[in-house]
């Protein structure tokens, strides 16, 4: 039975997604003010459901019973939650669920965190850092996948990536490399790392097939759009300022990521790929994908780890 923690979120879901169509038993970790939508679509894709949350230890233990997989992919960073935030959530309640698998003898668990290239001196990424370590520290045979920056979320208007109305934001110079990588790849390597014992207490990056700059991925969709694309350029020293001057926890954790974004985050998946063979989706079959949907009427969301 895998428990999955952050369920409700895009990157749990498709954990979700894949489990339930392969037939697998999980439990999916929600709670009473989840999006009642995004519950009805985990129950009807055979997930058992659990009420916990990680800022309560009692319903983590309650969570962990029988399970022989935890998956965490919950973040804080888009929750609108009385509570929720970076310290509560992304460190001491990750290590709450960590204490809570140790405490049930849950023997394999997944976790995950940012590529080691993400590494500005803010919130989140510090958070992600702390859990790792209690990992490290911990009798789990743990499994940290440090992902580069996803698709759905790099190749997106919220971020400003608005390939529909042709406009694209490109943060710092747009020529250093970036490992863009699907969630759904990301989700697939998760379930895989936690059924291969030899991927116990490890820790791989995950990235996409090849690293691209931004410009290199402005031209794949300029191409597949059949036209050029208007850019906004945000220089890497506006980007600085932006991270210096934050004050929030969110903010903070946002500039740093985008600061992050401008100066590159490149992957070899040689090793991964080795102890953890999957398909990798590619920049171009992601646009190809995204730009049909986008002729087709259809809208591109955001989500979350």
């Amino acid at each position: 039975m895998y428990l999955i923690a952050g369920a409700t979120g895009i990157l749990g879901g498709e954990i979700c997604r894949q489990l339930g169509a392969a037939g697998k038993p999980f439990r999916a970790m929600v709670r009473p003010t989840s999006d009642p939508e995004k519950v009805a679509a985990l129950e009807s894709s055979g997930a058992e459901l659990v009420e916990a949350d990680l800022k309560d230890r009692g319903s983590l233990d309650r969570a962990c019973e029988g399970a022989t997989a935890v998956l965490s992919t919950v973040t804080s960073m888009l929750s609108q939650q009385p509570g929720d935030s970076i310290a509560a959530v992304d460190r001491d309640g990750q290590i709450n669920l960590v204490d809570a698998a140790e405490g049930a003898g849950v023997p394999r668990y997944a976790y995950i965190s940012f590529s080691r290239h993400i590494d500005s001196d803010a919130p989140l990424a510090n958070a992600k850092r702390d859990v790792e370590r209690r990992l490290e520290e911990s009798n789990l045979g743990y499994t940290i996948l440090r992902p580069a920056f996803f698709m759905e979320l790099a190749f997106n208007p919220m971020l400003g990536f608005d390939a529909a109305n042709g406009k694209i934001v490109v943060y710092g110079t747009g020529e250093n490399k970036i490992s863009f990588v699907s969630i759904a790849d990301v989700a697939s390597f998760a379930i895989e790392a936690v059924e291969r014992d030899t991927a116990a207490r490890q820790t791989f990056e995950v990235g996409g097939p090849e690293p691209l700059t931004q410009m290199e991925a402005v031209r794949i969709f300029e191409d597949i759009a059949g036209r050029e694309f208007e850019l906004q350029m945000v220089p890497e020293e506006a980007l600085r300022q932006q991270l210096a001057g934050a004050t929030d926890p969110g903010q903070k954790s946002f500039a740093g990521l985008s600061l992050d974004y401008a100066t590159g985050v490149p992957v070899d998946m040689t090793e991964s790929l080795e102890a953890v063979p999957i398909a990798l989706t590619s920049v171009r079959e992601y646009a190809e994908g995204f730009m049909s949907r986008i002729g087709a009427g259809a809208v591109s969301a955001g989500g979350q780890h």
